[in-house]
């Protein structure tokens, strides 16, 4: 797939966003007839800005990826604490600490004279857990340079050869590379570009750097509340993850919350030999199997009642779906599959819905470890995904009351007693918890206008609108405790890896998100909201 830019050595004359070729001097005359952005910065001088920095921001971002980012080291963690501070103490950003019941927040703040409003960012500086022996390299964090290799693989080559041509195609393989390393220097880059440039931002900027994004963001909601005051803002942009799959500039205007399930379901104390025991001592494996088929019927819709409800898709919501730019095809191609789940008629409208996701099963051993055993326990780790329209606590409680309705005694934080396990055939236990509620924006809010008009001037048309995205990000608290509209600004590759083994960033993707960071910080934001005073 070819998305973002074309080799920056054609910048000056034409933008190449793998779909067409626009010539630059027309972006740019759109830029100086609609007002707003200093003249002089054109969407070519803007990558012309871009690709002047290329080498000195790529260099930057394989020493930031270097440094570990798994927020369980909280060792590892205060290392980078330290050098985000540094990277936005540098660039005459006031810097406060927010602390939390583990690891703090950092709040980052820019003022000018006279803002027209304050505009919070939200930005991840920790990664997912890494298995080495699973990547493609020796270390996640040594990051490695990539390239094509003509036959649809890719070939390490020396990090010299970001001093030659740079060719957009190459790939940055590192833990955190898509998911969250790369916005972080975007950010900063665009924001010495911009400084370079002299440009001034009509709105006060605030950042607010979460370190526990990965593990679900546990400490944010009451920091969030806690410091309400501080946070304090009339939007809030989120700089992370990818755009539509197609590639094409995107705004996602909501995200799906999320809530989890450990369900564990029990056979005997320890196992048991499958010879001696088959068809007496019962199996969990099987039990657990049959508990989650329990929940889902052959067309993969939830079949607990009251999952859905709530949820209503009018015919203008129906048209803001069908405007995303799916091939349905296509998609079903790269997954893999004949047929999607039937929970409702496309992709988009599924992602409306609430989701109920085995993301693992364990029970006894398998593979060369696999033995003749009845196993003792049986363990599905559960996601459930919520919309705007679905309450977490609720959900999970429907879940948990379809459990009992299906026989069993359950227990919460806990295994079961010798009692429990004497005066009850069936056993599970239910550990369950709401990480953080979806939020969804309206397109006409004053960021969507806002953003929207950044990213026009910068590719000459609108960018494509989503109006629910599948994925989580912890931005309801801010929503529902600052009472803020939040819109999400992609700016990596869709097909990236992230929270997977040889996590990767797209070169051409990662200076296109240098671009896109410029363009929409550098919008003034004067025309889209109310006057002060």
């Amino acid at each position: 797939m070819r998305s973002g830019v074309g080799r920056w050595r054609r910048v000056g004359i034409e933008v190449d966003l793998g779909r067409r070729i626009a010539p630059l001097c027309t972006l740019a005359a759109l830029a100086l007839s609609t007002g707003g952005v200093d003249a002089q910065l054109t969407p070519e001088r803007i990558r012309t800005l871009v690709a002047a920095e290329a080498v000195h921001s790529i260099e930057r971002f394989r020493d930031y990826l270097s440094l570990p980012n798994d927020a369980n080291d909280l060792a590892a963690m205060e290392a980078m604490i330290e050098r985000v501070e540094a990277e936005f103490g540098a660039r005459g950003f006031t810097l406060e600490r927010l602390p939390t019941d583990r690891l703090p927040l950092v709040l980052a703040e820019r003022t000018v004279t006279d803002p027209r409003a304050t505009v919070l960012v939200y930005l991840q500086a920790d990664g997912q857990p890494v298995a080495p022996f699973s990547w493609e390299q020796a270390d996640p964090f040594g990051p490695v340079l990539r390239a094509p290799d003509g036959s649809g693989g890719m070939v390490e080559i020396d990090w010299a050869s970001i001093e030659g041509e740079i060719d957009p195609d190459w790939r940055i393989f590192a833990r955190s590379a898509s998911d969250s390393k790369g916005p972080n220097v975007q950010f900063w880059t665009a924001i010495d570009l911009l400084d370079r440039e002299g440009v001034e931002l009509d709105y006060d900027l605030k950042v607010i750097i979460d370190f526990e994004e990965e593990q679900g963001s546990p400490n944010l909601p009451p920091a969030v509340e806690r410091y309400r005051d501080r946070l304090a803002a009339d939007m809030l942009v989120i700089f992370d993850g990818p755009p539509h799959y197609s590639g094409r500039p995107s705004l996602k205007f909501g995200a799906r919350g999320i809530a989890t399930i450990t369900l564990t379901t029990y056979g005997p104390r320890v196992p048991q030999h499958s010879g001696h025991y088959g068809n007496y001592a019962p199996n969990p494996g099987v039990r657990l199997s049959q508990l989650i088929a329990s929940m889902k019927d052959d067309e993969g819709r939830v079949t607990i009642p009251g999952f859905y409800a709530g949820i209503s898709l009018d015919d203008e919501a129906r048209r803001i779906l069908a405007a995303v730019p799916d091939d349905e095809a296509e998609v079903r191609e790269k997954l893999g599959i004949a047929e999607p789940d039937g929970v409702a008629g496309s992709l988009q409208e599924a992602v409306q819905y609430p989701s109920l996701n085995v993301r693992g099963l364990s029970s006894g051993w398998v593979g060369p470890q696999s033995r003749t055993i009845v196993p003792a326990d049986a363990v599905a780790e559960i996601d459930v995904r919520l919309v705007r329209e679905t309450e977490g606590d609720r959900l999970l409680e429907l879940i948990r009351d379809h459990v009992v309705a299906e026989g069993y005694h359950v227990v919460t934080g806990r295994d079961p007693t010798d009692e429990e396990r004497r005066a009850h055939p069936r056993l599970a236990r239910f550990d369950s918890r709401v990480s953080y509620a979806a939020f969804r924006t309206d397109f006409d809010s004053t960021p969507g206008r806002w953003l929207s008009q950044g990213m026009e001037r910068l590719f000459g048309e609108e960018p494509v609108k989503i109006r629910t995205s599948g994925g989580s990000i912890p931005i309801s608290p801010f929503v529902t405790t600052l009472g803020v509209p939040a819109v999400s600004v992609p700016t990596v590759n869709p097909d990236n890896n992230q929270h997977s083994p040889n996590e990767n960033i797209r070169v051409g993707n990662y200076l296109e998100g240098i671009a896109i960071i410029m363009s929409v910080l550098a919008e003034p934001i004067r025309p889209f909201v109310a006057p002060v005073g």
